[in-house]
C-alpha cells in the first residue's frame, strides 16, 4: 500500500512535466494561429517537437502563414500599380518568385487583331529578353499555345512543343525546360490569356507533392492576377475612350473652321514643352516645380480641350474675315446698290439728252458721277477689309457716303424666314416704292438678347462679364466703323464666351480627384496678371501654374499660324515683339515668357511647326532682364 501510495506521488510531477512539454507547443500554435487569425505576420520559426503530429502541424502552419503572407502582399503589390504594362509585368515576375521557377512569359488575347500577344518575360537571372523572339498566333490557327488557351487549364508542356523555334530557349538561356502553363480567365469566365513558368531540366522537380502543392497555389493566385488585369485593362480602355472622344472633339472645333485647323493640336504642344523646361529647372522660381503623372494628365485633358467651347460660337462669327461679313460678305449687297446708283446716273442721262440737254456736259457729268461712285464704293470696301485703324475723319466719310440714297421698288419682307420678319415688323412697312440710304443701320439689324443669353452678375462660376446689350448687331455702318479688325463688341463678346462655355461645359463632367482642376486650367487662357482679363478677372496669384503656361501657348500658337484668313503669318521675331508688349502691360507672366524663351521652347516649336519664311533670328536677351 505504502508503495504503491510512493509511485503515484512520484509518478505526478513526472506526468505533469510531461504533460506540460507535450502542450507548450500546442500552446504556441494556438497563440500563432490566433495571431494568424489578426493578420500578423511575425517571424515564424519552427518549434522542436518529438511528437510527429505536432512537427507536422507546425510545420503546415508555417507554410500556410508564409502562403498567406505572400499572398497578401502580392494583392497589396498589384492593387497599388496603375499602370497596366508594369502590373504585367510585376505578375509575372512575382509569380516566377513564387513558384520558383527559372523563367516565366505571359501572352494575353488582342481582342482587335483576333490573337495571343507577348504580355511580359522574365527570368531569374533577369536578362533582357528581346520580345521579337516570342512569335505571336492566330486564335483561329491550331498550335499548342491557343488549344491551352481553349481548354482553360493548366497543362505541362515543353518548350519545343510550344514554339517551334529555338530562337525562344536561346533567348531565356534555358536548357530544354519544362512549361507550366496557366490559363487567365476574368469574371466573365473567358479566357484572356495565358501564364507560363519554366523549369530548367535537373532544377525543381514540378511533379513533387511540395510543389504540386505550390502550383496549385500559383493557379489560385493566377484567378486574381487575371482579375486584377481585366481591371486594369478596362481602366486603360476607358482611358483610351476619353483620349479618344478628346482629340475627336478637339479635332472636330478645328475641323468646323478652317482658319483655325491645327490650333486645338498645337496648344497642347507647346504647353507640355513649356511645362516639361519648368520641370528640369533646378533653381529660382521653379526650383520646386515637379509634376506628378496624374499632373501631366490634368495639363494633357485640359490643354486639349481649352477650346472645346467654341462648338457654340456660329461659324460665321469663328471665321468672320470682314467687317460686313455674316454667313456670307454683304459687301455684295453695298457694290450692288451702287451698281443701282450707277445704272440710275445712266438712266438719268439718257431722260436728260431725249429733254434735249447738252450731250458733252451730260456726259461729262455722267462720267463724273461713276468716277465718285467708283471712288466712294472702294473706300467702303477697304474699310470692310479691317486692315488698318480706322480714324474718326474715316468714319466721318462712311456717315457721308451713306447719306447717299437709292430706290426700293420690292417689299423686303416676302420669301424671309420668320425670324427676321418679327425683326422687320418692329417697325410698320413703308409704301413703296421706298428709298432707303445707301449704308444704314435699321431695327431689323438689332437681334434681342434674350434672358437665356445673359449671364447672372453671382453665377455660380464665378465669371465677371461685360454683357453688350444686344445679342448681335448687324447694322451696317456699325460694322465698317470698327476701329480695329473686323469683330464688333457683340461678336468679340460672343467669342470670348467660348471660354465662358468651356468652362460651364467641363465643370458638369464627373471628374476624379486628380482631374478636378481640369475645367480652371483650361478656361484660364484668356485671364492677365494685372486681373483684366476673361472671364473671371483672376490675378496672377489667383492662376494656377499650368493656366499661366496655356495663356502663354494659346497667344504665341495664334500670333504664329499661317492658317487665319484676318491676318498673315507673323514672323518669329515679330511674334516674340507683340509678346514682349504683352509683358510689360503684365498680361502674361514674366517668369514663364523669360522660361519660354530661354530654354529654347518658341524655337523649337518654330522649327517644327512653322513656315520657313516665318523663322528668322529673334534678339531674347533684351526681354530676358528682370
Amino acid at each position: 500500500m505504502t508503495f504503491t501510495f510512493l509511485m503515484i506521488l512520484f509518478t505526478i510531477p513526472l506526468t505533469w512535466l510531461l504533460a506540460k512539454r507535450i502542450s507548450h507547443p500546442i500552446q504556441q500554435l494556438a497563440r500563432d494561429a490566433d495571431r494568424i487569425r489578426r493578420f500578423d505576420f511575425q517571424s515564424h520559426k519552427l518549434k522542436n517537437s518529438n511528437i510527429k503530429e505536432v512537427h507536422e502541424l507546425d510545420r503546415s502552419m508555417h507554410m500556410m502563414e508564409i502562403t498567406i503572407n505572400k499572398f497578401i502582399q502580392l494583392i497589396n503589390s498589384l492593387s497599388s500599380e496603375k499602370d497596366f504594362g508594369k502590373l504585367l509585368r510585376r505578375i509575372t515576375e512575382e509569380t516566377m518568385n513564387i513558384s520558383e521557377a527559372d523563367g516565366a512569359f505571359s501572352y494575353l488575347v488582342d481582342e482587335n487583331k483576333n490573337t495571343l500577344e507577348l504580355g511580359s518575360v522574365s527570368t531569374r537571372l533577369g536578362k533582357d529578353i528581346p520580345s521579337s523572339a516570342f512569335s505571336s498566333f492566330d486564335l483561329q490557327e491550331d498550335t499548342a499555345l491557343v488549344r491551352a488557351l481553349s481548354s482553360g487549364k493548366r497543362l505541362t508542356s515543353s518548350l519545343s512543343e510550344l514554339f517551334d523555334s529555338s530562337e525562344v530557349e536561346a533567348a531565356l538561356g534555358l536548357k530544354d525546360p519544362q512549361v507550366v502553363v496557366l490559363p487567365l480567365r476574368n469574371r466573365q469566365d473567358e479566357n484572356i490569356g495565358l501564364l507560363c513558368l519554366l523549369f530548367e531540366q535537373g532544377g525543381v522537380d514540378i511533379h513533387s507533392a511540395e510543389h504540386s502543392g505550390r502550383l496549385a497555389f500559383i493557379e489560385a493566385l493566377s484567378g486574381f492576377a487575371a482579375v486584377t488585369l481585366e481591371s486594369r485593362k478596362m481602366l486603360l480602355r476607358q482611358k483610351e475612350l476619353l483620349e479618344s472622344f478628346i482629340k475627336l472633339i478637339a479635332g472636330a472645333i478645328d475641323s468646323k473652321s478652317p482658319y483655325t485647323g491645327g490650333h486645338c493640336q498645337r496648344v497642347p504642344v507647346i504647353t507640355k514643352m513649356l511645362a516639361q523646361k519648368a520641370c528640369e529647372v533646378d533653381e529660382g522660381i521653379f526650383a520646386d516645380i515637379s509634376f506628378s503623372d496624374e499632373e501631366w494628365e490634368a495639363i494633357h485633358i485640359a490643354s486639349w480641350l481649352h477650346d472645346c467651347g467654341k462648338v457654340t460660337t456660329p461659324e460665321y462669327v469663328v471665321d468672320k474675315a470682314t467687317k460686313l461679313e455674316t454667313i456670307y460678305d454683304r459687301i455684295h449687297e453695298v457694290r450692288t446698290r451702287f451698281e443701282v446708283l450707277k445704272r440710275d446716273a445712266h438712266i438719268h442721262y439718257f431722260d436728260q439728252l431725249a429733254a434735249g440737254g447738252d450731250q458733252e456736259q451730260l456726259q461729262k457729268k455722267l462720267t463724273n458721277d461713276w468716277d465718285e461712285l467708283d471712288a466712294d464704293f472702294t473706300f467702303v470696301a477697304e474699310c470692310n477689309l479691317g486692315g488698318e485703324f480706322m480714324a474718326p475723319e474715316k468714319v466721318e466719310q462712311l456717315k457721308r457716303i451713306g447719306e447717299r440714297t437709292w430706290m426700293r421698288t420690292l417689299s423686303d419682307r416676302v420669301g424671309v424666314s420668320w425670324e427676321e420678319l418679327q425683326r422687320k415688323e418692329r417697325q410698320e412697312e413703308s409704301p413703296l416704292p421706298f428709298v432707303e440710304k445707301l449704308l444704314d443701320d435699321r431695327q431689323d439689324h438689332l437681334y434681342i438678347r434674350d434672358e437665356k443669353h445673359r449671364m447672372p452678375e453671382d453665377n455660380e462660376y464665378g465669371f465677371k462679364l461685360n454683357v453688350p446689350e444686344y445679342l448681335y448687331n448687324k447694322g451696317e455702318l456699325y460694322n465698317l466703323s470698327i476701329v480695329r479688325g473686323t469683330l464688333n463688341d457683340e461678336e468679340r463678346y460672343k467669342i470670348n464666351d467660348h471660354i465662358v462655355q468651356t468652362i460651364i461645359m467641363l465643370k458638369k463632367l464627373p471628374y476624379p480627384k486628380h482631374l478636378a482642376d481640369v475645367p480652371d486650367i483650361a478656361g484660364g487662357h484668356h485671364e492677365k496678371i494685372n486681373g483684366t482679363g476673361y472671364p473671371r478677372k483672376l490675378h496672377g496669384d489667383e492662376m494656377s501654374m499650368p493656366a499661366k503656361m496655356m495663356v502663354i501657348a494659346d497667344i504665341f500658337e495664334a500670333l504664329t499660324a499661317s492658317d487665319r484668313p484676318y491676318k498673315k503669318a507673323k514672323k518669329l521675331s515679330e511674334a516674340i515683339k507683340i509678346m514682349g508688349f504683352m509683358l510689360k502691360d503684365q498680361h502674361i507672366d514674366g517668369d514663364l515668357f523669360r522660361l519660354f524663351l530661354s530654354s529654347g521652347v518658341y524655337r523649337q516649336y518654330a522649327e517644327e511647326y512653322l513656315l520657313p519664311d516665318q523663322i528668322d533670328e529673334v534678339d531674347i536677351s533684351q526681354y530676358l532682364e528682370n
